[in-house]
């Protein structure tokens, strides 16, 4: 008690208590637990909780029944709404901060984001694939026109494809499911290759893309300022009927006209639209995007609606997407979709309108041409200054079904281990994916070494990553609840496209440290262990080993 080492926990975190306990602090219980088994179960079962400190007598279950009744000087909790910020004093540790939210969520990352610019000079189109909040007209406005927009390039892309020929940062790199080097797997456009003779030709909707695709490039060269220049979706073409043609090619094969004059239209106004849009070479020529409800997080509910796949074989009980009312995750390639499903979940989580859609990166990397993701920790200590320290191990996270935008099921793209944990490999998986679906990033490492890319983890990915996650923190800073004496430990997820440029998908700010394989179980603990010496031990010794974590800003 003298030594302030008392010590609280909420939630299944055996590392952070046998690490605790090996320092000398001894654990006091929650006492909401206690409030909630009087409430539900009665005063026996309270009496049971009080003296279970008690049971084994040992020292450490007497030691922490006598401190049931002081005030804990260490909060190890999976939310901040465990804690009674009243009995906090101004030296008591707490693993949370407030209204972490503003870059938790994904609202808040995507609303967060949006105003990146007007704090750092930084373009979040860059790091962070384009995001709209559905719930807010203007934004729902915006992602209806910019849905329009990638359908004009797509369709400018597929006639050029169809024509035989291929634009600098679109092109499609060899595939090869079974062979080594760059396994993307995109699956080109399946369709307009095979249009027989009697499939249908629209030689009007190339002339239509170039058109629009001439005034949004108008616009992004600033041109427009004395506005003679009409928005390119504010234009006469008739949307409705484009976005079905479009369909039509994307989709059912139907077939191009192309003319020589147009072919080269094409390709020049590709170039330069290629040169202002940063986002243009992960964008595909499918116009998929996803669509999320704004606060959920691990990826949990529906996928895949649009992909006119049947769903992979899950390993029994009652997987997510059949939950009744379950809002989550949904794959779609046409508009109208998306606004329906936005406007039709009735789930209290998404209920007014809590809806995000955000661009799906169709051109990313992929290993064994399966879809992977990255979970790379980090640690705030401080907001004012800022200060952010990244972890050196992450771990990559596999699907159990080959990557295809043609099928959209959950199991082929959402990588989260609570989503594919209710999947069985599936027998068309490569077989050197591993089968807990998990590569720490050493083994990462060595893959791309093997294909001749060493370099790529620490002169791309990695710097990309850093920089991401301290754009997303400054664009929230002003917004987060400052406690000093507080930190909080975040995982961030992130896609790689086929350029090896990390792309942000969402900060958790509770990640899981149950361990799924033998990779997770050793980074898991190796994690949680240094973050308590950064946060405890590095108080009393500052040269203390802090093990992989590294300094990467302080304001």
């Amino acid at each position: 008690v003298q030594e302030k080492k008392i010590f609280m926990v909420q939630g299944p975190y055996p590392i952070i208590r046998r690490l605790l306990r090996a320092r000398g602090w001894v654990e006091r219980k929650l006492p909401s637990m206690g409030r909630q088994l009087e409430q539900h179960h009665g005063n026996q079962q309270k009496q049971q909780l009080e003296t279970e400190a008690r049971d084994d007598g040992d020292m450490l279950g007497e030691a922490s029944y006598l401190v049931r009744d002081r005030v804990p000087n260490f909060i190890w909790a999976n939310y901040l709404s465990a804690v009674d910020p009243q009995m906090l004093e101004q030296d008591h540790v707490v693993n949370h901060y407030a209204r972490v939210g503003a870059f938790t969520t994904k609202e808040g990352l995507c609303l967060s984001l949006q105003n990146l610019p007007w704090i750092e000079q930084a373009d979040p189109n860059t790091f962070f694939p384009r995001c709209y909040r559905l719930g807010t007209t203007d934004e729902r406005e915006a992602f209806i026109d910019d849905f329009r927009l990638t359908a004009a390039r797509s369709l400018l892309k597929l006639a050029l494809e169809e024509d035989g020929d291929r634009v600098m940062g679109t092109e499609q790199p060899p595939s090869s499911d079974k062979g080594p080097g760059w396994h993307s797997n995109h699956v080109s456009h399946p369709m307009s290759s095979t249009a027989g003779p009697g499939s249908p030709l629209y030689p009007h909707l190339v002339e239509e893309a170039l058109e629009v695709c001439e005034q949004h490039l108008c616009v992004l060269r600033h041109q427009d300022i004395d506005r003679s220049t009409p928005f390119p979706c504010r234009t006469c073409i008739n949307w409705d009927r484009f976005l079905q043609d479009y369909y039509c090619v994307a989709h059912k094969g139907a077939g191009l006209v192309l003319s020589g004059a147009q072919r080269k239209r094409c390709q020049d106004l590709l170039q330069h639209l290629a040169e202002q849009l940063p986002q243009f070479s992960m964008e595909g020529k499918l116009n998929v995007w996803i669509l999320k409800p704004g606060a959920d997080s691990q990826g949990r509910g529906k996928a895949g609606e649009s992909g006119g796949c049947t769903q992979a074989p899950h390993r029994g009980g009652v997987p997510p997407s059949l939950c009744p009312c379950s809002p989550g995750i949904v794959c779609a390639t046409q508009l109208e979709e998306v606004l329906r499903l936005a406007r039709g979940c009735t789930a209290p989580s998404v209920r007014g309108g809590k809806w995000v859609v955000q661009k799906y990166l169709e051109r990313l990397l992929t290993i064994f041409g399966t879809k992977f993701d990255i979970r790379q920790w980090f640690v705030v200590t401080d907001w004012k200054p800022l200060t952010v320290w990244f972890y050196g191990d992450c771990y990559l996270r596999f699907c159990s079904q080959p990557f295809s935008l043609h099928c959209l099921e959950r199991a082929r793209h959402l990588c989260n281990v609570s989503v594919q944990k209710w999947y069985k490999m599936s027998p068309d998986q490569d077989p050197r994916v591993p089968p807990d679906r998990i590569w720490s990033n050493k083994q990462f490492q060595a893959y791309l070494a093997r294909l001749g890319q060493a370099d790529a983890w620490h002169q791309v990915i990695v710097p990309g990553m850093k920089a991401a996650i301290l754009n997303a923190l400054r664009s929230a800073q002003d917004q987060v609840g400052f406690r000093k004496s507080s930190f909080e430990l975040y995982g961030a997820d992130f896609l790689i496209g086929e350029d090896c440029q990390p792309w942000l998908l969402e900060i958790n700010s509770c990640p899981t440290m149950s361990p799924s394989s033998a990779v997770t179980r050793r980074l898991c603990a190796n994690v949680q262990r240094d973050t308590l010496r950064l946060v405890l031990d590095r108080k009393d010794n500052p040269t203390c080993s802090i093990g992989a974590f590294e300094l990467i800003y302080k304001e």
